[in-house]
């Protein structure tokens, strides 16, 4: 007997057809699993990758998220935690992140995405295009209504980052990179004079802020940002810790006595500072992709460098949660980076 495809056969396999697609793009869409790819399907899709559209999405997204940010009231008692009290979260922070992978879908539904909010545990950055998003990098900020706090967006392309977005609701500054083109701070700036007052208005200046950079003459001219993170017991802690201790110690006791060291709750941003000159360097380990794709690429674009936070990494990976940034500078760079290697006292292992 030979089979017959009948109307009715070709019908359902139809139907089977867009039911499983239309289940592939939800798992997709919800979870933000991305489907697999072949190398030559993830190079034709990179070759696609319109760097000012997507850094113009990016900083559109911003603002509105920026908009709910602002707007949010969060407090100390109604906020939750993830590993400790020092690991917040607030429901601002979903509803960001939630926000921000519905706009993106609407027009990349292909890319892949990691956001800190939605990451699953083992979930590794790939070669295909990625949106990578930090909803509230600041979150204790927030919630003490500490005005450093911002939305980082970037997208990566063959784990490397092309355009990111910064942006922080409450001064209005808005950091932006798009590879090979530069990083820019757009800010509002008065622009009256004293008889004639006027609005403020927009202003872009490229990084470094400073025309001229002076160079790095080593860490005892330094200012340096670093954070403690939200693990404070083990033995990356205890490295940290030493660390610390002899950068601010004096000369004499065989510390490096930098100018003063920096603390201010937002990894992104204390890239931005980097890349702006207003820091000399930032060490921070024990961050993540989301935390560090977007400021990475502001800080190289605006002539600084991304090195390893442990010693001798001089090509660190985005996702390898250990990073040591410094400004742009005449000469200094290398020179500082090693002299800060020499402080550190050990090598930190942290999963990715």
């Amino acid at each position: 007997m030979t089979d017959v495809l009948t109307p009715l056969h070709i019908l359902h396999f139809h139907v089977m057809e867009k039911l499983t697609k239309y289940l592939a793009d939800v798992c997709a869409f919800r979870y933000n699993l991305a489907l697999p790819m072949t190398e030559k399907q993830i190079r034709k899709m990179s070759e696609t990758v319109d760097h000012q559209t997507i850094h113009d999405l990016l900083v559109e997204i911003a603002r509105k998220a920026g908009d709910m940010v602002a707007g949010a009231q969060p407090h100390v008692n109604t906020s939750g935690y993830k590993k400790n009290s020092a690991d917040l979260v607030t429901e601002t922070d979903r509803a960001v992140e939630k926000y921000v992978i519905g706009k993106l879908k609407e027009v990349y539904p292909d890319y892949d995405f990691l956001g800190e909010e939605t990451y699953v545990p083992g979930k590794k950055l790939t070669d295909r295009p990625t949106f990578i998003c930090d909803p509230i990098d600041g979150t204790t900020n927030f919630i003490h209504a500490f005005p450093n706090v911002c939305i980082s967006l970037a997208l990566c392309v063959y784990r490397t980052p092309v355009v990111g977005v910064i942006y922080n609701p409450y001064t209005t500054h808005m950091y932006t990179a798009i590879k090979n083109q530069g990083s820019f701070l757009t800010m509002p700036v008065r622009t009256d004079s004293p008889n004639t007052p006027a609005p403020i208005a927009p202003r872009k200046i490229r990084l470094p802020r400073k025309s001229y950079p002076e160079p790095l003459t080593g860490l005892q001219n330094a200012l340096v940002a670093v954070e403690w993170g939200s693990d404070r017991t083990g033995p990356n802690f205890q490295i940290k810790h030493r660390t610390f201790t002899r950068l601010v110690g004096a000369v004499e006791d065989g510390g490096k006595m930098v100018h003063s060291l920096r603390s201010m709750g937002s990894a992104a941003l204390n890239l931005c500072h980097v890349a702006s000159g207003q820091l000399d360097m930032y060490w921070e380990c024990g961050a993540w992709a989301w935390n560090v794709a977007a400021g990475w690429l502001i800080v190289s674009e605006a002539g600084g460098i991304m090195v390893d936070g442990n010693p001798g990494g001089w090509t660190p990976a985005v996702d390898c949660r250990r990073y040591l940034a410094v400004r742009a500078a005449p000469d200094g760079q290398k020179e500082l980076v090693e002299e800060f290697w020499g402080c550190v006292e050990g090598e930190m292992t942290y999963n990715v």
